[in-house]
C-alpha cells in the first residue's frame, strides 16, 4: 500500500485548470511557493491550501491528485512546497522542518486579510499533516477564516515516529529519505556554504542523527530530542475548535496507529479520526464507493470538504 500508488502509472489531470505560480513571504527572507488554482471569482469558493510530506513537493503524485479532485468540486486549490522543496532551496536560508507550522499560520492570514477569502482548509499528508494539526491548534481561536484541517497519516509525535522509522523493516523507506536529505542539504550549503559544515554528513547513519545535527540546530531547536518533542502536533491537538479529520492506516509502518487511541483524540469533539486496516503510509490504494477511482484517502477527504459547506 505505501508503495504501489507511488509507481502505478496514473494521470492527475490539472491540464485545463487555470494556474498562478505565488510566493508567501512567511518571515523576512523567507518566501514559500505555492501553485493556486482559483475559480472564476475566487471569493465566492472555499480553498484548500495543499502540504506535501518528508521529502514530497507541490508535483508529489497525492498533491496533483487531490488539487484536481478538490478544484472540481468547486474548491480555490493551493498547492504548497514546504521550506526547500520543489526546487526552492534559494527562497529560504533554513530547511524545513515538523514544526513550523508558523508558515501556514502566515499563509492563511494572508489568504484571509489580502485575498479576502474565509472558508480556508488546510489539508496534509504526513509531515505536512503534523504542520497543518498544529496550525490548527494554534488557530482555531484566532483566525476566523480557517473552516477546518484535514490529515492524512501526520506524524503527531516525531519521536517515536523516526524511532519507527529506523527499524530494520523499514530500511528501504528510511533509506530513501536519508539520501534524499542529504542531497537537499548538499544543494542548500551550495547556496550558503558559510552556514553549513558538511564535513561529517557521509558518517550519518540515521535520520534521527540527521535532525540531531543539522535540522534542529537550524531550526532554533536545543538538539534532536528536544526539535522531536517540541514539534508534535500532539501537544495542540485540545486546542482544535474546527472539524479536523485525521485519517490514519492501522499497518501504517512508521506512524503507529497507537498515536491515535489516546482519549485526548477518540474523544475530541472536534476530531474523527478514521482508520481503516490496511492502507499503509498514506497509499490507501483500494476502491470506495461505486465509480470512483482507487485512490481513497483522496476522496475521502473531498467528501469530508464537501460534508462541512
Amino acid at each position: 500500500m505505501t508503495l504501489l500508488p507511488r509507481y502505478l502509472p496514473r494521470e492527475t489531470p490539472l491540464c485545463g485548470i487555470p494556474q498562478e505560480m505565488r510566493l508567501f513571504s512567511v518571515e523576512p527572507h523567507t518566501q514559500l511557493q505555492g501553485f493556486c488554482h482559483w475559480q472564476d471569482n475566487p471569493k465566492a469558493y472555499p480553498t484548500a491550501v495543499l502540504v506535501h510530506g518528508l521529502e514530497g513537493s507541490s508535483e508529489s503524485r497525492y498533491m496533483r491528485g487531490i488539487a484536481a479532485k478538490a478544484y472540481r468540486a468547486g474548491f480555490n486549490v493551493i498547492r504548497m512546497n514546504q521550506r526547500t522543496c520543489g526546487g526552492t532551496e534559494h527562497l529560504s536560508p533554513t530547511l524545513y522542518n515538523s514544526g513550523l507550522s508558523g508558515d501556514y499560520r502566515a499563509i492563511l492570514k494572508e489568504l484571509a486579510h489580502r485575498d479576502g477569502l474565509d472558508r480556508i482548509w488546510l489539508v496534509g499528508y504526513s509531515m505536512g499533516g503534523n504542520l497543518v494539526l498544529k496550525a490548527g491548534g494554534e488557530l482555531s481561536q484566532t483566525e476566523r477564516a480557517l473552516a477546518g484541517v484535514a490529515a492524512v497519516c501526520p506524524n503527531i509525535n516525531p519521536t517515536v515516529c523516526a524511532r519507527a522509522l529506523e527499524e530494520p523493516r523499514n530500511f528501504i523507506y528510511h533509506r530513501h529519505f536519508l539520501t534524499r536529505l542529504k542531497s537537499r542539504l548538499r544543494r542548500k550549503a551550495a547556496l550558503w556554504p558559510e552556514k553549513w559544515d558538511l564535513s561529517q554528513l557521509d558518517r550519518i547513519a540515521t535520520i534521527s542523527e540527521f535532525d540531531d545535527r543539522y535540522t534542529a540546530h537550524d531550526g532554533g531547536y536545543r538538539d534532536g530530542a528536544d526539535y522531536y518533542d517540541r514539534a508534535g502536533a500532539r501537544h495542540v491537538l485540545g486546542a482544535v475548535a474546527v472539524p479536523t479529520l485525521i485519517i490514519t492506516a492501522q499497518d501504517d509502518p512508521f506512524i503507529p496507529y497507537s498515536m491515535f487511541t489516546v482519549p485526548e483524540i477518540q474523544r475530541h469533539p472536534h476530531i474523527r479520526v478514521v482508520a481503516p486496516r490496511y492502507g499503509g503510509h498514506c497509499g490507501f490504494f483500494h476502491q470506495g464507493w461505486s465509480g470512483e477511482d482507487p485512490y481513497w484517502a483522496e476522496n475521502r477527504i473531498v467528501d469530508f470538504l464537501l460534508g462541512r459547506l
